[in-house]
C-alpha cells in the first residue's frame, strides 16, 4: 500500500484514484481560471481528489520564439488566486534553486521536471521545503534509477513524494511507455501517476505543430497506466488545445475530460476490487 499524503485539504494515495491537471503553462488569468473552475466541478461531481497544475515558466523550449509563460512572479500570483478563490491545491514546475523560496510560499506541490530529475542541488532544495514533491521520471532514466532520486529527498527528512511515469526515449523523436515501470515505481512505496499527455509527445517537432504529438493515444496510455496499477492521472488540459501556446499537440480537450476521468476512476475501482496479488 502506498503512503497516504495530505495536500491542502486532500488525502491522496492509499489506492484511491486522483487527478493532477490543467493547462501546460499559464497563458492568461482568464483561461487559467476557466479551466480550473471546470475541472474542479468535474472532480467534485465524480468525487475525485484534484490538484491543479499549470506552469509559471516552461524552460525546456525548442526555440527562443516558443512561449515560456508569465514567469515566476506573475505566474505565482495567478496560482495563488486559483488556490484561494477556487479552493484547490496547486502545482508547478520549479526549474532552479533560486526559484524554490518563492515557489514554496504558494505551491502545494513542487514539481521536479523530468529533464532536471538528476540535478542534486535542485532536488535537495525542494526536499528541504518538506512540501510534497512530484518527481517526473526523466525520459532517459530507468524506473529503477528513480530510487536514487527518492533517496536524495528522504535523506533530508521529506517523505512527501509523488512519482510520475512519462515514457522513455526510443530512438529519435519518439517516446515509449513501458508499463512495467508502474509496478517498479509503486514498489518504492509512494503514489504513482501516469502522465498520458507528455508520453505521446514527438520530440524534434515544435509542440504547437501537428507533428508534435499523437494525442489520439492519450486515452489509451491513460487506461493502460491505471490498469497497470498507477494511482492517478497527470494530464495537461486546455479549453481549445489547437490554440494553446504550449504543447498544443498533446493537451487534452477540456470538453472530453469528464468522460475520461469517469472511466478511469471506475477502472481503478475495478482493479482494486479484483486484483489477486498471488497472480499479479
Amino acid at each position: 500500500m502506498n503512503q497516504i499524503l495530505e495536500i491542502g485539504n486532500l488525502k491522496i494515495g492509499g489506492g484511491s484514484f486522483f487527478f493532477v491537471g490543467g493547462p501546460c503553462v499559464i497563458e492568461s488569468e482568464e483561461i487559467t481560471f476557466e479551466t480550473a473552475e471546470r475541472i474542479k466541478e468535474i472532480c467534485e461531481e465524480l468525487e475525485i481528489p484534484f490538484i491543479f497544475k499549470s506552469s509559471y515558466l516552461k524552460d525546456n523550449r525548442s526555440s527562443l520564439e516558443s512561449y515560456q509563460g508569465p514567469g515566476l512572479e506573475k505566474g505565482l500570483e495567478i496560482l495563488k488566486k486559483i488556490k484561494e478563490k477556487i479552493g484547490v491545491p496547486v502545482l508547478s514546475d520549479v526549474h532552479s534553486v533560486t526559484e524554490v523560496d518563492k515557489a514554496k510560499e504558494v505551491l502545494d506541490v513542487l514539481q521536479l521536471p523530468a529533464f532536471l530529475s538528476m540535478q542534486t542541488s535542485l532536488t535537495v532544495a525542494l526536499a528541504k521545503t518538506k512540501k510534497t514533491i512530484n518527481v517526473k521520471k526523466g525520459q532517459f532514466l530507468s524506473p529503477y534509477n528513480v530510487k536514487n532520486i527518492i533517496n536524495k529527498i528522504e535523506k533530508h527528512g521529506n517523505k512527501n513524494i509523488i512519482l510520475t511515469e512519462r515514457g522513455n526515449f526510443f530512438g529519435y523523436n519518439n517516446l515509449v511507455v513501458d508499463m512495467r515501470s508502474i509496478k517498479i515505481l509503486k514498489s518504492f512505496g509512494y503514489p504513482v501517476l501516469i502522465d498520458a499527455g507528455h508520453s505521446v509527445r514527438m520530440y524534434g517537432f515544435p509542440s504547437s505543430s501537428p507533428g508534435g504529438g499523437e494525442p489520439e493515444f492519450i486515452p489509451l496510455i491513460a487506461r493502460a497506466g491505471i490498469a497497470a496499477g498507477a494511482d492517478g492521472l497527470f494530464l495537461e488540459v486546455h479549453p481549445e488545445p489547437k490554440f494553446a501556446l504550449c504543447d498544443a499537440s498533446t493537451q487534452f480537450p477540456l470538453s472530453k475530460l469528464k468522460e475520461l476521468l469517469k472511466f478511469l476512476k471506475e477502472l481503478k475501482e475495478f482493479i482494486n476490487k479484483n486484483l489477486n496479488p498471488s497472480i499479479f
